[in-house]
């Protein structure tokens, strides 16, 4: 089994930044890939950002340059760095290690709990 934790959701005003941060622990698939999907109320899950097989990150392309994806492979932590928020980013953000999110897919298994990314105007 596979444990996610996140931590660093918060509620910032419009162009802030936050840093998210998922440690992940236990029977870890060492094929499966890494990332962070988000969720509104009502909405369908969004692939926000993935670490890609050569260790650079893919990105859905509403984040267009404003977020950042980092894996600390000594640490199994997954970061989200965002910036320049804006309110549509608001919602629940979940980090994943999944075979499914090689395929940019977000109906994973291995999941947190999820954090609350809450942005005003």
């Amino acid at each position: 089994q596979v444990k996610l934790v996140e931590s660093g959701g918060g509620s910032v005003q419009s162009g802030g930044s936050l840093t998210l941060s998922c440690v992940v622990s236990g029977s870890i698939p060492t094929s499966a890939c890494w990332g962070w999907y988000r969720q509104a109320p009502g909405q369908a899950r969004v692939g926000v950002a993935r670490i890609e097989r050569g260790g650079g990150g893919g990105y859905g392309t509403f984040v267009k340059g404003r977020f950042t994806i980092s894996k600390d492979n000594a640490k199994n932590t997954l970061s989200l760095q965002m910036t320049n928020l804006k309110p549509e980013d608001t919602a629940m953000y979940y980090c994943a290690v999944d075979h499914a999110v090689c395929s940019w897919l977000w109906d994973v298994q291995n999941r947190g709990q999820g954090t609350q990314v809450t942005v005003f105007s």
